[in-house]
C-alpha cells in the first residue's frame, strides 16, 4: 500500500505527463510512427487495420501505483522520475497492428524491422510474443521471436522502439490477429487495470481465449487452402506453356 508521500509523487508524475509540452511530445512521436507504418507498402499489404492511443492519466496512475507496490515489495524506492518517465513507462504511446491470419506475421516482422532501420528507430528491447498456446510458441520461436508465458491467455507480439534522437520517448507496437483482438477488447473491458474478482468471469474469459484461438486456426486454414489452390493453378498454367 502506497503512503501519502508516495501517492503525492505519483500524482506529480501524472501531472507532468498531462502538461501541454509533454502531451505534444508524445503526440508527435505517435504521429511520426503512424506515418512511417502507413507509408510502408510491404507492411500495409498484410495489415487489416491500425489502432492507436496515448495512455490515459487514469491508466498511467494505476500503472505507477502497481510499480510503486512492486518496488516496495523488493525493499526499493520507485525509480521513475520526470526525467525518465518517457522511457520507464514504455507504453505511453501505443500502436496496435491487426492482421487476419497468423502466417502473415513473418512478413509483418520483416517490414517492421525495415521501417525501424530506414526511419531510425531503435529497438529498446528484443521483440517478444506473449502467448499461452504451444503451437504459437513454436511458430514465434522459429522466427527468432522471444516467447513469454501468458497465464491470462493473452496473445500478442510486442515491439518497444524509440527514436534515435536527443529526446527519448518509447512507443509500444503490438501485433495480433483480429480474433485475438476480440478477446483483448472483451478482457480489457472488465479485467483491466485490476483483475476481476468474479470466478465466473475468469472462467468465461478463458473459454473465450480458446474459442478465439480455434477461430484463428480456422482462418489460418482457409488462407492456407486458398494459397494451395493458387499454387496448383499456377503450376498447371506453367506446365501448359
Amino acid at each position: 500500500m502506497a503512503t501519502k508521500a508516495e501517492l503525492k509523487n505519483i500524482d506529480n508524475l501524472v501531472r507532468f505527463y498531462l502538461q501541454k509540452d509533454s502531451q505534444e511530445l508524445v503526440s508527435i512521436v505517435m504521429k511520426q510512427v503512424l506515418v512511417a507504418l502507413r507509408d510502408s507498402v510491404p507492411l500495409v499489404q498484410h495489415v487489416h487495420s491500425f489502432k492507436y492511443r496515448l495512455k490515459s492519466a487514469e491508466h498511467l496512475r494505476g500503472k505507477l501505483v502497481r510499480k510503486q507496490d512492486e518496488a516496495k515489495a523488493r525493499g526499493l524506492p520507485l525509480d521513475i522520475t520526470v526525467q525518465n518517465l518517457f522511457v520507464k513507462i514504455g507504453d505511453l504511446v501505443g500502436i496496435r497492428i491487426l492482421h487476419l491470419h497468423t502466417r502473415e506475421f513473418e512478413q509483418i516482422d520483416h517490414a517492421l524491422r525495415a521501417i525501424f532501420k530506414e526511419r531510425k528507430y531503435r529497438l529498446a528491447e528484443k521483440p517478444f510474443a506473449r502467448t499461452w498456446d504451444d503451437e504459437y510458441r513454436g511458430y514465434f520461436r522459429g522466427l527468432g521471436i522471444k516467447v513469454q508465458s501468458s497465464p491470462t491467455m493473452y496473445t500478442s507480439v510486442h515491439y518497444s522502439i524509440e527514436p534515435v534522437s536527443r529526446t527519448k520517448i518509447r512507443c509500444e507496437i503490438q501485433v495480433r490477429t483480429l480474433m485475438e483482438e476480440v478477446w483483448g477488447e472483451v478482457d480489457h473491458g472488465f479485467n483491466y487495470p485490476r483483475p476481476t474478482s468474479s470466478v465466473a468471469c475468469r472462467e468465461q474469459i478463458k473459454a473465450l481465449a480458446r474459442a478465439t484461438s480455434s477461430a484463428t486456426r480456422l482462418v489460418d486454414s482457409i488462407f492456407a487452402t486458398v494459397a494451395d489452390i493458387h499454387s496448383k493453378s499456377h503450376r498447371g498454367r506453367t506446365r501448359k506453356k
